[in-house]
């Protein structure tokens, strides 16, 4: 690291109101309105949507609060979506929210978010949606399992730190992460190829993942309602448990148990809801390759969270009208085990088997499939983004800040990204460490918003083609909500906070380790 480090003369960081307009003129500005959406609503629909719905049921055991979850995060993800689009106007470059951080709280702040990224947000989620399409594709091809193992190196056993279980994990390469590593591979490959190429796969799996979801809650609508269902999750049983003033049995980070409120279940409700409708940043990453970027970044933005959102409670309707929620693990049929203990909590699978018998098991294999290919996709493609505009502050590798002479992509930030993705997915610690990053997303999330009302005093006279709607009102309830949530994280679900904390953190020393390299090459 510190060979190329020194070798190089990176820029010295400026503020983007004392560089050229044209700092990311080598960049080739191949998305438009539709691809830039598509990014948006790709990036944002993974495995989660299908899936996490049983852990918030078994947390809430409410219909009405497991539509309150989803709404809360529905409003947290549109009202950041709108702010960020003031952001994204403003700064229409490469990098996206790394640099709305380095330009409203200081250089620091954007290194951290990036170091965070790169390690844990980014690719430990294109490593756990890409294993989680080699887990449905064994569905179809038994030999691929997690127990099919090409080379075993070790497993790490399970220990205690304070709060957090760490360790229990299988490191070596199997038949269900080779598919993983495989897909990876494919599509950072394929997004060498212009951006052109990698929006025109995005687009193609979006349409179709989009789709997947429509037709659920189409056929949910006209097939999937279940007498039994509808008569235990709504009506009056609709609001069970749902008072402010109902009590909730939380499982403490050692598995104490522990009665909270309402207002705090929800808030605990958030990692599995927000980890699902999450990404949908990535869009600014890409920001210097988006034609009318001032125009195109707020509108994708706000569409295409505005979709996913509404398809997302709207799958949690159709899932409360064909099972019932509260079930029992013991249960022998889908309907005796319900939405809070279906199989591997894939609700969405036996949704579509209560629908469809067995044939619907298949279906949705399918579906989630298709929406991992197109979620890999589109992290793939904007992640890079990041750590090329990093390079380009001197704050990461230099050779990482070159783009492929052809296509005019950032080429080894790709392959950088993948190598370390694929270490992930033979690592067996990416399911961990997603676990880890939901506080420090959301206070990534909060800084920039904070980073908005910076700018806003700073530079009152910069150029602000769309401001952010509702502003001041909107964007503080988000910053007050959003503290709440991990705040209340931090107190009843330790084993998701300080691990996440720490990784940040660890970012501090990194920095003033390697910002003293860079200023020295320079000088």
């Amino acid at each position: 690291m510190s060979t190329d480090v020194q070798r190089s003369a990176p820029p010295p960081i400026a503020s983007d109101w004392e560089r050229h307009t044209h700092q990311d003129k080598d960049l080739v500005k191949g998305l438009g309105l539709t691809s830039a959406t598509m990014l948006v609503m790709g990036s944002m629909i993974g495995s989660g949507i299908f899936i996490v719905s049983a852990e918030i049921s078994r947390e809430v055991a409410s219909p009405a609060l497991l539509i309150g979850a989803w709404l809360v995060t529905g409003f947290l993800t549109v009202v950041g979506a709108l702010t960020y689009g003031e952001l994204a106007a403003m700064m229409p470059r490469a990098g996206g929210q790394y640099v709305y951080l380095r330009e409203s709280l200081g250089p620091l702040w954007g290194f951290l978010y990036g170091w965070t990224l790169f390690l844990v947000i980014q690719t430990g989620t294109i490593a756990a949606v890409g294993v989680a399409f080699g887990k449905f594709l064994g569905i179809f091809w038994p030999a691929i399992s997690s127990t099919h193992w090409i080379l075993h190196l070790w497993t790490v056993p399970k220990f205690t730190v304070g709060p957090m279980m760490l360790g229990g994990m299988d490191v070596g390469l199997n038949t269900q992460n080779l598919a993983a590593i495989l897909v990876v591979i494919v599509l950072s490959v394929i997004n060498i190829f212009g951006v052109k190429t990698g929006a025109f796969i995005q687009n193609i799996f979006t349409t179709a993942k989009v789709a997947a979801l429509l037709g659920l809650v189409v056929f949910g609508i006209f097939l999937g309602r279940n007498a039994q269902a509808i008569a235990a999750n709504f009506g009056a049983n609709f609001w069970t448990n749902s008072g402010l003033g109902a009590l909730h049995d939380v499982s403490g980070g050692m598995g104490a148990s522990v009665m909270v409120s309402t207002l705090t279940v929800l808030a605990v409700a958030q990692v599995g809801s927000l980890f699902s409708a999450d990404a949908w940043n990535n869009v600014t990453f890409t920001a210097g390759e988006v034609k009318n970027p001032s125009r195109n970044l707020p509108l994708s933005l706000a569409m295409g969270t505005g979709v996913v959102i509404a398809l997302y409670i709207a799958c949690n309707f159709i899932y409360l009208a064909a099972l019932p929620l509260v079930g029992s693990p013991a249960g022998a049929t889908l309907l005796e085990r319900g939405i809070q203990y279906a199989k591997e909590d894939r609700v969405a699978t036996a949704v579509m088997t209560q629908m469809f018998g067995s044939s619907g098991g298949g279906l949705m294999a399918v579906a989630i499939m298709i929406s991992g290919f197109g979620c890999c996709n589109g992290l793939i493609l904007s992640g890079a983004r990041v750590y090329y505009a990093m390079a380009k502050d001197g704050l990461f590798f230099r050779s990482v800040a070159r783009l492929h002479p052809g296509y005019k992509t950032p080429a080894i930030s790709l392959m950088v990204q993948m190598v370390w993705t694929c270490v992930l997915c033979i690592s067996g610690s990416y399911g961990q460490l997603l676990d880890y990053i939901i506080f420090a997303v959301l206070v990534f999330y909060v800084l920039t918003i904070v980073g908005l009302f910076v700018l806003r005093r700073t530079h009152p006279e910069a150029e602000r083609p769309y401001k952010a709607v509702g502003y001041p009102i909107l964007p503080a309830i988000y910053i007050v909500m959003a503290l709440f949530i991990d705040v209340v994280l931090l107190r009843y679900k330790p084993q998701y906070t300080w691990p996440g904390l720490c990784i940040v953190l660890l970012g501090i020393p990194v920095y003033y380790i390697w910002r003293p390299r860079s200023s020295s090459a320079s000088s």
